[in-house]
């Protein structure tokens, strides 16, 4: 196997899982129809970043440490489970205040910086995207290449397509912007993003690998 074979077969792979609905499309949508395109860049740059780390990480063997430690994988997915909870539950409580406090309160500031940091915190506390990396890298690495080099190139390339499905989503979300975004509209967002999110938290909790 070349590396150019390598690269594309891991990119149909990759392409296959980028557009699978999951809690990483959930976050950029919910943030693109409700608050700005720069926040849901935000939120998906995050991601993106999480997704080059489990790269890399899987690329030194660090990943590889969840897939034989049954502790490492349980403590990395509770604590998973918990911020997905916690987050979920936010989103709730947002969604079901009353549509006078939700006026008087304002909007809230948009932060680039932490919808970032969400996006990368959600990706990194998921111990399956790491297991996933572990027992997909192995199968396309050239014999004789360097697995670190590789390792990081296809993480990047599983990089790139995703960012290029979130930025299709946010235009096609930016297109649908101003109805979206009316209070009742962006309220029904939240409550279903959490819900999402909470279901996903407790998934994780309970999930086998």
């Amino acid at each position: 196997m070349t590396l150019g074979t390598a690269v594309l077969g891991f990119a149909v792979v990759a392409a296959a899982l980028t557009v699978t609905p999951g809690l990483d499309t959930a976050l950029v949508l919910r943030a693109a129809l409700t608050r700005d395109r720069r926040e849901a860049a935000a939120t998906a740059a995050g991601i993106v970043a999480g997704i080059v780390v489990w790269g890399a990480a899987a690329a030194v063997g660090i990943s590889a440490l969840l897939t034989a430690s049954q502790l490492a994988y349980d403590v990395l997915r509770w604590a998973g489970a918990a911020y997905l909870v916690w987050f979920g539950v936010r989103l709730l409580v947002r969604a079901a205040r009353a549509r006078d406090e939700a006026a008087a309160a304002g909007p809230v500031p948009s932060s680039a910086w932490r919808a970032a940091r969400a996006g990368l915190a959600t990706n990194l506390l998921n111990p399956k995207v790491g297991v996933f990396y572990v027992a997909l890298l192995p199968q396309f690495l050239p014999a004789g290449s360097d697995p670190f080099l590789v390792g990081l190139l296809l993480a990047a390339v599983h990089g790139v397509l995703t960012a290029v499905w979130f930025t299709l989503l946010i235009v096609l979300a930016g297109a649908l912007g101003r109805w979206l975004r009316r209070p009742a509209t962006a309220r029904a967002i939240d409550g279903v993003t959490g819900a999402a999110l909470v279901g996903f938290g407790l998934r994780l909790a309970v999930a086998a690998r």
